[in-house]
């Protein structure tokens, strides 16, 4: 058996962070929680520090061995971010689940997991005693996202019972476990991806140097904590470079230019649906960021905001950007960026060959598993086997393109490939022309059965209010002067919204089913 080579963080874990910056930067300003409802609330380094201590102090007073697994099944709040790094000092695995999992979804997680207790909010306690009645023991927080504060649900201790001061001293492993996401389903159940504590700190070094945070930078973290986002690009960046964060409940258009200006925020992660909503709001003419994070780099809303974007690319499997922008140089303007330092990046055709400039090919990653990549699906061997090639390289299931300026471009994932009469056609090309056509506010294209093509193009689109009219014909006229007829939508359907995953992705798998049941109907 090959030996694991030493990593980045030998000696180390996710204590050794917390503790140091504890210790250096102990008065400094660490978290800060602006909920919708009550008041502001803040945590310095060494108060934060102190507070997810006591949880895992908790965790060890009700027996919870390090290796075993706590469902966290949490909202935004303060506890969301302390219950997560206080089972990971505990030595326990933190599984931190989508907050919009249905009871079915959510049972799912418990008992794959194997998890011996749970910790959540009012709001979710009947959904998770339905989902998971077998748990060793429930915690809920006194409050929802900072609501007035109320008694337990029955059956559920508060939070403050995890707090604790015995913790026995163990040996700092970065190749021990540290914590659990599940994928997004498609046509499976969702895999369950297993950070080590090298992984996490791997992705905290990682995106607080691709970001260049600083201790004197300020994040705002609006976007989901169940999420690698969140976590990585978001939490663990800035406990590795010191600097502060500001938490919310969720994204608010609304709320997002007040408290990024009452506290000077400097960083945020985005998405295109928060930058769309904040298109609409009234925009300050001064503020403190330096950079905005996003899926492409230097996109032409940056002069409306005033701010430059850092594009990347990433998953939960490489903890980080694989492919990232620059802060400081200039970016092909909605690239990804180029290959990240710690990574080998591939991007090959058909025939197995790199793809030249202007080509499109699948993407594959090379790293190192429980360091630059994740280590495994937990429980999952087949999965974990599929997941790789034979020569080791990571299967990301994205398309992209080769640009002239040497940008890598997201083409499409592999599953929006549509095959068409025996015709590749690319869902995103599809999209892009009827994206164009006055009144399409949104569009999202995929396959539907189709018995003599074996699939055939759908497209849902929403239309901008009051542009109904004629708007399908529009469509399908832009699509017969742009595509060729393979390529052609057969159904375009006129919708007030469509299904949304995590981070208000498209849920694409939702409409390939919900076409498929009218099939069989």
């Amino acid at each position: 058996m090959t030996p694991r080579p030493l990593t980045p963080f030998e000696g180390m874990d996710i204590r050794s962070l917390l503790d140091e910056q504890a210790a250096v930067r102990g008065d400094h300003p660490c978290l800060i929680w602006e909920p919708f409802e009550g008041e502001t609330a803040r945590w310095t380094y060494a108060e934060f520090r102190d507070a997810v201590r006591r949880v895992a102090g908790g965790l060890h007073a009700r027996g919870v061995q390090p290796g075993q697994r706590v469902l966290i099944h949490l909202d935004n709040c303060p506890e969301s971010i302390i219950a997560w790094l206080g089972c990971a000092y505990a030595g326990a695995v933190g599984v931190t689940t989508n907050a919009k999992s249905t009871a079915d979804e959510l049972g799912y997680f418990a008992k794959h997991s194997k998890a011996v207790g749970a910790i959540t909010q009012p709001k979710f306690a009947d959904l998770v005693a339905l989902a998971a009645p077998a748990l060793g023991w429930r915690v809920a927080t006194e409050t929802d996202n900072g609501a007035p504060a109320a008694p337990p649900p029955a059956g559920f201790e508060p939070f403050a019972a995890l707090a604790g001061d015995d913790l026995p001293d163990r040996p700092h492993d970065p190749w021990a476990p540290f914590g659990i996401q599940y994928t997004s389903g498609t046509t499976a159940r969702p895999k369950a991806v297993l950070w080590t504590h090298a992984n996490a700190l791997w992705g905290a070094r990682q995106c607080a140097a691709h970001e260049d945070l600083r201790p004197t930078d300020v994040h705002l973290v609006h976007l989901p904590l169940f999420h690698t986002n969140a976590q990585a690009y978001s939490v663990l960046a800035a406990l590795w470079s010191g600097a502060s964060m500001v938490l919310l409940p969720r994204f608010s258009a609304s709320r997002f230019w007040p408290v990024s200006l009452k506290h000077g925020a400097t960083w945020t992660s985005m998405v295109p649906f928060c930058v769309k909503a904040l298109a609409e709001q009234p925009r300050p003419e001064r503020h403190s960021y330096r950079f905005w994070g996003n899926g492409v780099c230097e996109p032409p809303w940056d002069a409306l905001f005033g701010v430059k974007t850092i594009g990347w690319w990433g998953m939960t499997e490489t903890i980080t950007h694989g492919i990232v922008g620059s802060p400081y140089r200039k970016d092909a303007p909605l690239s990804m960026g180029r290959p990240a330092a710690g990574y080998e990046i591939y991007v090959l055709g058909e025939d197995d060959r790199p793809v030249g400039p202007g080509e499109v090919g699948d993407l594959y990653v090379r790293g190192v598993p429980g360091v630059s990549l994740f280590l495994e699906y937990a429980d999952n061997p087949e999965a974990t086997k599929a997941a790789f090639r034979e020569d080791g390289l990571f299967i990301t299931g994205d398309r992209v393109r080769l640009g002239p300026d040497g940008g890598l471009y997201f083409a499409d994932r592999s599953k929006d490939m549509l095959k068409v009469g025996g015709e590749n056609v690319a869902a995103s090309e599809i999209e892009r022309v009827i994206a164009a056509v006055p009144g399409v506010a949104e569009v999202a294209v995929v396959g539907m059965r189709h018995p003599m093509l074996d699939e055939a193009p759908a497209a849902f689109v929403i239309p901008h209010s009051g542009a109904v009219a004629d708007l399908e014909d529009r469509i399908a006229a832009a699509c017969t002067e742009a595509l060729a007829a393979f390529k052609r939508p057969h159904l375009i359907r006129l919708v007030d919204s469509l299904p949304r995953s995590t981070l208000e992705k498209v849920a694409k798998a939702d409409l390939r089913a919900q076409l498929a049941a009218e099939a069989t109907a």
